[in-house]
């Protein structure tokens, strides 16, 4: 048989029976890369890429410094990343290098950095104007939504990742040993250098700055949440550093059944749950225990612990102040004065 009789039998030959996309699932495809490409060309030009260089040798060593990422948060060049990538060497790193998305390389400068909640805030030294992105509310949040993590893992620049935010309320311990509150759990992958990169939610708004991952680990990884860093970003403006309260605990947020805050007169659906209390606290002393839900602070609702860390501010450290608590069937009102959290070494 000659050789294109033979092609033309082999091509009449029906294959497999593949089936087509339904129309509908490729529509819904189509919408979901839409709304990522969207975020990405919007927010993308936003985040930067950090190299930080150690500070003068010590003991004959060199410090070497490290890398990571960063979001521009306004047009003259502040920058929000993590404490653990640009505040490791304080105010003694020798530069800050920062390169942005269209390639440009600037220095910056160390604002601040507040360890409790591994965020740093820094500030371009050149005269530039840059693209920026908006931090929205946290709050807002629910589990199963989309976000995208961008940032520069292993040395790639500007890579994009999706996925959920799989949990709300984590409680994250920092490299300095105390606990972040309130952060958010999320299966989009992150890798070393994705560190201080913005999780954006599918409205382009920055909901988190990525913090760490669990090695090891499968699609477990943690940002703190949009609401804390804007409290800790204005504190770091105002005074170069976080002044703040501490009553010792550790809390995460919860939700309050419709049943319990009727009975209660309760306006907000969910609260702060005391885990654990810290011995000679002020919470101590006061009688809270783990299992308490704080509704309020000096007559304002708490309704998630971000909501908490900002009402316990540098003017109510030695003040009395009074915390609504949820025990059991009881409504309690229970006094005490806020000490002042000391940084850790």
């Amino acid at each position: 048989m000659p050789l294109a009789d033979a092609l033309r039998g082999a091509q009449s030959v029906p294959g497999p029976n593949i089936p087509k996309m339904p129309a509908d699932d490729q529509a819904l495809l189509d919408a979901y890369s839409r709304a990522v490409i969207d975020v990405v060309e919007r927010i993308g030009p936003a985040v930067v890429r950090l190299a930080v260089h150690g500070g003068p040798a010590r003991e004959g060593r060199q410090d070497r410094g490290g890398t990571g990422s960063g979001v521009i948060l306004s047009p003259d060049g502040l920058i929000l990343t993590n404490s653990h990538v640009a505040g490791a060497f304080g105010r003694t790193a020798a530069r800050i290098e920062v390169t942005t998305a269209d390639g440009q390389e600037l220095r910056a400068r160390l604002v601040g950095d507040d360890p409790d909640t591994d965020l740093a805030l820094l500030r371009v030294d050149e005269a530039v104007t840059l693209p920026a992105a908006p931090l929205g509310n946290s709050k807002l949040l629910k589990r199963g939504q989309l976000v995208i993590a961008i940032g520069n893992p292993l040395g790639f620049e500007s890579t994009v990742t999706t996925g959920v935010v799989s949990a709300l309320g984590r409680s994250l311990r920092s490299r300095n040993g105390r606990l972040i509150d309130d952060v958010i759990q999320t299966d989009a992958a992150l890798n070393p250098g994705n560190s201080g990169g913005p999780l954006v939610s599918s409205r382009g708004e920055v909901v988190g700055i990525n913090t760490a991952v669990i090695l090891g680990a499968q699609g477990i990884c943690f940002a703190v949440a949009a609401n804390t860093a804007n409290f800790v970003l204005g504190e770091l403006i105002r005074h170069g550093r976080v002044r703040r309260a501490f009553i010792g605990i550790a809390a995460q947020q919860t939700a309050i059944p419709l049943r319990r805050r009727r009975a209660f007169g309760l306006a907000q659906d969910s609260a702060v749950m005391i885990g654990t209390v810290e011995p000679d606290s002020a919470a101590a002393r006061a009688g809270l225990k783990g299992g308490d839900i704080i509704v309020a602070l000096d007559g304002q609702p708490i309704a998630g612990a971000d909501d908490l860390v900002r009402a316990l501010t540098g003017e109510t450290i030695g003040k009395r102040v009074v915390l609504d608590v949820l025990r059991g069937t009881e409504r309690l009102s229970i006094a005490m004065v806020p000490q002042e959290r000391k940084r850790a070494a």
